[in-house]
């Protein structure tokens, strides 16, 4: 296993090898791609620029905001840019890269959304002691184990494939690089390596799935001692978030904890969580929540009105 790989590149085979379906793919996926960056953009502009920024709420919602713009931007303009090529290569570097880039953002957001649902968590059910739990200081540290966990999820990811030995074929049947689709590849036994990426990526997301129903079953009975209108405000928010939750976890849970192999839906399952549940978190968070409406409409009212002078 130690033994380098002779493969310096891979072909990809895309979404679908139909070329009638290329230009429809390139059409539907750049529209995707623009609403999922400009509204991701939006909100963190639209957070920063504003008194939102002193909550803690609308913080993370800044930095899910800014994870889901790179995220979706790690594998969406590649296979875009495929699309308009009948060959579809990617060099082991790129692979490599597009891997990390997957697992660095993709565990930040697995690790914020339970950070947002320990928020929730505090403002429900501590109310009086929030604003000292939540502190600046306890948000930064939240946002650099953010950060820190999903580098050390990325890092290990990329050590356990980068020295995997490739002998051939080097088709890739996906739009893109992943764990599973690559080990299907690797010419040793991949049995004890398919349970390494279940312990890893599979655990990290069942794990934190698990803490954020805790967190929720929490917040329920606590919502019990509330008023209605508390109640109808406290679920109106939390049912944005586990929605979020609902969209990126069981896709993923789908995907990593199992044995390596390759499904037919494997490819429109990984679309979703790349792709579908980024351009939708924009939507979610903004379309249900009036501080967020009222706070847009703010920032396109100043850029209007010093724009007119």
């Amino acid at each position: 296993m130690g033994n380098r790989n002779n493969v310096t590149e891979f072909f990809l085979l895309g979404l679908t090898e139909n070329p009638k379906m290329q230009t429809i793919i390139f059409a539907v996926f750049f529209v995707i791609y623009i609403i999922s960056l400009v509204g991701n953009v939006l909100v963190v502009v639209t957070i920063t620029s504003s008194p939102l920024l002193g909550s803690p709420m609308y913080f993370f919602l800044a930095y899910l905001s800014f994870i889901d713009a790179c995220y979706s931007s790690v594998s969406t303009p590649k296979l875009i840019v495929d699309s308009l090529h009948e060959q579809k290569i990617i060099l082991f570097s790129e692979c490599m890269t597009q891997i990390f880039g997957e697992h660095l953002f993709g565990g930040a957001e697995i690790i914020l959304l339970t950070v947002m649902a320990y928020d929730r968590y505090v403002a429900i059910c501590k109310p009086l002691h929030y604003t000292s739990i939540m502190s600046r200081r306890v948000c930064g540290c939240l946002i650099g184990v953010v950060w820190v966990g999903g580098l050390l999820h990325a890092t290990i990811q990329i050590l356990f494939i980068f020295w995997l030995p490739f002998c051939g074929p080097n088709v890739i049947d996906h739009f893109m690089c992943d764990l599973n689709p690559l080990l299907n590849l690797v010419c040793t036994d991949t049995h004890t390596l398919g349970l390494f990426v279940a312990a890893n990526s599979g655990f990290i997301c069942l794990l934190n799935f698990l803490l954020l129903l805790v967190s929720y079953v929490a917040i329920l009975r606590a919502l019990r001692n509330h008023s209605l209108e508390a109640r109808h405000k406290a679920l109106s928010t939390c049912g944005s978030h586990i929605t979020v939750v609902i969209l990126f976890f069981v896709p993923c849970i789908f995907v990593y904890m199992r044995p390596p192999a390759t499904l037919s839906i494997d490819k429109a399952v990984a679309v979703f969580y790349t792709m579908i549940t980024p351009m939708l978190n924009p939507l979610i968070y903004t379309l249900r929540n009036a501080q967020m409406k009222n706070a847009i409409r703010k920032l396109c009212h100043r850029k209007i009105m010093s724009a007119d002078k």
